[in-house]
Formats: structure tokens, sequence, C-alpha cells
């Protein structure tokens, strides 16, 4: 994957930061040995990335859609799919085992916003109060196609 080009070099300098610590992690990811698989604390991260690109893709959607509908319009259905990943993330989350009731990971004295569970949960109710707001449960079920228009 090649990083993008914009037209001014410190543009966007934290989405370009978050896309390479991404990069990163998945690098990293791939030469673990044995192969490490999902923990809870990961998915919960990964699950707080995909829901604040869901707040962005929204703005975006919204800034762009008055004056270039078609790329608004886009803009909304990559909303839509976003929201579809953070909701199979979340549900693949509480597929996992539990941590051992004595584990760190479900101490909340040690944890400023409660145990994990109560967070990754909180996050998702609230993202869904905006997807409520915006798209319908059409929307949210209407097959994806991929299709380039150029």
């Amino acid at each position: 994957m090649t990083p993008s080009r914009s037209s001014t070099a410190d543009s966007h300098p934290y989405l370009r930061a978050a896309t390479a610590g991404v990069r990163h992690h998945t690098h990293a990811l791939s030469r673990t040995v044995p192969p490490a698989h999902a923990d809870r604390t990961h998915l919960d991260t990964l699950h707080a990335h995909l829901t604040e690109l869901h707040r962005l893709l929204d703005q975006l959607a919204d800034r762009t859609r008055p004056t270039l509908p078609g790329a608004g319009r886009q803009l909304a259905e990559a909303r839509t799919r976003l929201w579809q990943a953070a909701t199979d993330i979340h549900a693949a989350f509480h597929l996992l085992p539990a941590p051992a009731a004595d584990s760190a990971e479900c101490r909340p004295d040690q944890l400023p916003e409660g145990p994990p569970f109560l967070t990754i949960c909180q996050r998702h109710l609230a993202a869904g109060h905006l997807v409520r707001r915006k798209t319908t449960p059409t929307d949210l079920r209407a097959p994806h196609t991929t299709a380039c228009v150029r």
C-alpha cells in the first residue's frame, strides 16, 4: 500500500499518523510467531478507531453533499459500511472469552473508564444514536456493490 499524496505537506498530520500506526500494527501482527489471535483489548481499541472514523466520514459527507451530491452520497455509503464493520467488531468482542475475574483487565478500580466491556458497549450505543438519526434500516441491510465510476 502506498501512502497517499496531498497538495499540502501537513494538511492532515494526525490522520496520517493514525494510518501509519495501523499500518505498523498490521506489520507487527504479521511477524508474530505464533500468530496472535484477537483479544478483547485489541477489539476494543479497533472498535474505538472505527467509531471515530465513522464520525469523521459523517462530518465529511454532511459538508460535501450540498456542493457535490454524488461524492457526498459515496461518503455516506462509506460511513454506513464503517458502522457495519464496527457492529461486527462489537459482536466479535462479546464472542471472545472473558478474562479471568482476578485479572487486571476486569478491575474497574484500575481502569478510569470502567471495565472494557462497559466501555465498548457504551461507545457502540453512543455511535448507534448517530446511525439511527442518519441511516434507515434498509440502508444498513443493502448489499454493497463495488463499482468504479471512472
